[in-house]
């Protein structure tokens, strides 16, 4: 069995040719190097060193024994490098854990930020209903989710970060598409378009339904945003989603949007870290930007003024 002082012994010595050299390097009495070198030319029954005066001369084992313990220890300043850069952050990596909407249209400004600061972190998204992304962090696929609470667990600590309108949408078409603000009853009972079961939206909308006690009638579930969109546009039903993933849409007058009188949904976003894990570097660094980009003012704020926000923030820091 190897041991890994003497090997370092010997790289030393071998290096400096002088025992007191490579006591002075690894801080140990010069009595301490021999007593090592010893016991590896023991362990070995090989010669290692021939000495003349003060100065080592390796013998030809002793080369070629040099020549593979010199890898080892140059390893070890690589890996000592990369410790310390995981520690400074000039290296690393995270994953994030988001929804479909916010992967589209929030992620890339995020990432972009942060990457101005931490360009040599690699990131990864993963995206998917609130439900999946919350599985992935409790099963560490994800160190970090920006997600709604579609279920409580105790060991996920939820931080509120956004709060995104949910919107009724119809056809352009749809006899109560100019109207100012409608009843939900008066829509409840056509077909509905829903988000797919484990979605923030999902829950909210089908709290709609249970509050009025009306049962939907549910055309198509659907995590696929645009295509819900298309199918809206063209009259096969209506459907709800985060203001952010229609605005366009709405603005240009592909799809109508009417105000519900007294249920107005909103999903509560929030930052899910598991509570027991101590958070890597970059995952602090990263809910710490987040953070700062919390305001009180974000249920009449649209994510283009978030976004606006962010661009005109300054990047060298979170705090500003």
């Amino acid at each position: 069995m190897l041991n890994f002082n003497q090997l370092r012994a010997f790289y030393h010595a071998a290096r400096t040719q002088h025992f007191t050299r490579a006591a002075r390097e690894l801080f140990i009495t010069q009595p301490a190097v021999t007593a090592q070198i010893k016991s590896l030319e023991s362990a070995c029954n090989l010669t290692l060193f021939r000495k003349k005066g003060r100065k080592l001369y390796l013998t030809n084992e002793g080369t070629i024994l040099f020549e593979q313990v010199s890898k080892i220890f140059e390893q070890e300043k690589e890996i000592e490098k990369t410790i310390s850069g995981m520690l400074n952050m000039s290296v690393g990596m995270l994953r994030i854990g988001t929804t479909k909407t916010y992967a589209r249209y929030l992620m890339p400004c995020l990432i972009s930020r942060f990457l101005k600061v931490y360009p040599n972190i690699k990131i990864t998204v993963h995206e998917g209903t609130s439900k999946d992304m919350l599985q992935d962090l409790l099963e560490f696929r994800n160190d970090i989710a920006i997600i709604s609470k579609v279920i409580e667990k105790e060991e996920v600590c939820y931080t509120p970060f956004r709060r995104e309108e949910v919107v009724l949408i119809l056809s352009p078409s749809h006899p109560l598409a100019g109207s100012d603000t409608i009843s939900f009853g008066s829509i409840a009972k056509e077909p509905v378009i829903m988000k797919e079961p484990g979605s923030g939206t999902r829950k909210e909308v089908d709290a709609l339904y249970e509050a009025g006690k009306y049962v939907p009638n549910v055309l198509m579930e659907s995590g696929n945003i645009e295509l819900i969109k298309q199918l809206v546009m063209q009259g096969e039903a209506f459907s709800f989603l985060v203001r952010a993933g229609v605005d366009e849409e709405i603005s240009s007058g592909r799809l109508a949007s009417v105000q519900l009188r007294g249920c107005q949904p909103w999903l509560d976003v929030n930052i899910a870290c598991l509570k027991e894990q101590e958070l890597s570097p970059p995952a602090l660094a990263f809910v710490e930007m987040l953070e700062s980009l919390h305001t009180n003012e974000a249920p009449r704020e649209d994510i283009g003024t978030l976004i606006g926000r962010i661009l005109a923030s300054t990047t060298g820091s979170f705090h500003n």
